[in-house]
């Protein structure tokens, strides 16, 4: 198949979204009014790390804390493009609910659902895929990533970002929080809403990526301090997980890759794996890296690593005691998806049947029934 692939890929010409046409999108859409609206999702595989925590979940709490509309998918769907264990699967679903509660997400003011649970995402996957094509999605970073380590690949790997559009066009989402490494498959997003409205009429608004480049976008692997703290990485020491216990964040803190200076110094190019700590450092409390370093003027690297080690303890212990809590009530993290799922299907109904009245021709149907009924009432 990855044959077939990368000739496909030679035979066409891969077209990416450039800015001016995503400005053209935008245009084109200024007279159909859409009501702003927040779509994000996070796959229940893995424990929350502190590079989730603010460069995603943090901002989403944000945005509704500020009175925005926003969307909440626990994206299962997407987990399954890996093999996983359904049992475990279940618990992980139940694990980021509680996560995504205890961090902050209002399951009264946002919309927190299970993205398996609303089978219009599958659908509108579908219709999507048909006017997509082969070589655009393979020039995508999440297949040339993944394949690479792959003896057989998973078709579910390939269409990936298809679903992913699909979670945000279901609901008209507007606006869509990303890192920088998720870019391209906004741009994919963005394409597909053009197209689809191009053959089929104005349906969707074309999403805006809202991202941030800020501290919270840049925290590193506490091992590898010039690559992203990932769930994927094998050593569990190189990212600060939400649920770890004060212990393992102390240990994790203490062994953080730094260098052979002792002086406390933010310097992001000849200094990461120090910069990094006080990156971490300033998200949490609010402080600048000027401050900090002034602040710590008198220590040495391994001395603020305790520093650090005691402000991180103090800000997680109580969000991973309200996680535990809430694990401990299935029922009720069940009831709190059902609620969002039946707000999020409602959504998602509306949207669906727009698109498979344009695209099957039911709107027609149904005026040609119109019309007979009419001419049989005369």
């Amino acid at each position: 198949m990855l044959k077939i692939l990368r000739s496909a890929i030679r035979s066409e010409t891969v077209r990416m979204v450039k800015p001016e046409r995503i400005r053209e999108y935008s245009h084109q859409t200024t007279q159909t009014k859409y009501p702003k609206r927040i779509f994000s999702g996070i796959q229940p595989t893995g424990s929350v790390h502190l590079g989730n925590y603010f460069g995603a979940i943090q901002r989403w709490v944000e945005l509704q804390n500020a009175g925005e509309e926003v969307l909440c998918s626990i994206a299962d769907l997407h987990s399954i493009t890996l093999p996983q264990d359904p049992k475990k699967l279940r618990e992980n679903t139940l694990l980021m609910a509680a996560t995504l509660v205890a961090c902050g997400i209002d399951f009264e003011k946002s919309i927190l659902f299970q993205q398996s649970k609303v089978p219009m995402h599958t659908e509108l996957c579908w219709v999507l895929g048909t006017i997509t094509t082969m070589p655009r999605l393979a020039h995508l970073p999440q297949f040339k990533e993944k394949s690479e380590s792959l003896k057989n690949i998973p078709l579910g790997l390939y269409i990936y970002p298809v679903l992913q559009a699909a979670d945000i066009l279901l609901y008209k989402a507007t606006h869509v929080p990303i890192g920088q490494d998720q870019a391209q498959h906004i741009q994919l997003a963005q394409d597909l809403a053009h197209t689809f409205n191009r053959k089929f009429g104005q349906t969707f608004p074309i999403p805006h990526s809202l991202i941030s480049d800020g501290p919270s976008q840049r925290i590193k692997s506490l091992r590898e301090p010039m690559k992203k703290m990932s769930k994927s990485h094998t050593d569990p020491k190189s990212r600060l997980d939400i649920l770890d216990e004060p212990d393992v964040l102390l240990e994790k803190i203490k062994k953080a890759m730094t260098d052979f200076t002792s002086e406390v110094t933010y310097q992001p190019e000849k200094r990461p794996g120090v910069t990094n700590l006080i990156n971490i450092h300033s998200l949490f409390t609010g402080k600048t890296p000027d401050e900090i370093c002034k602040e710590a003027v008198e220590l040495n690297t391994g001395q603020y690593k305790l520093v650090l080690a005691d402000i991180v303890i103090e800000k997680l212990s109580p969000i991973r005691a309200d996680i535990l809590r809430l694990t401990k009530e299935p029922a009720y993290l069940d009831e709190i998806l059902k609620k969002g799922t039946e707000r999020a299907t409602e959504l998602a109904t509306n949207c669906s049947e727009e698109v498979m009245n344009k695209v099957l021709g039911t709107d027609t149907i149904q005026e040609v029934k119109n019309i007979t009924n009419t001419a049989n009432i005369m």
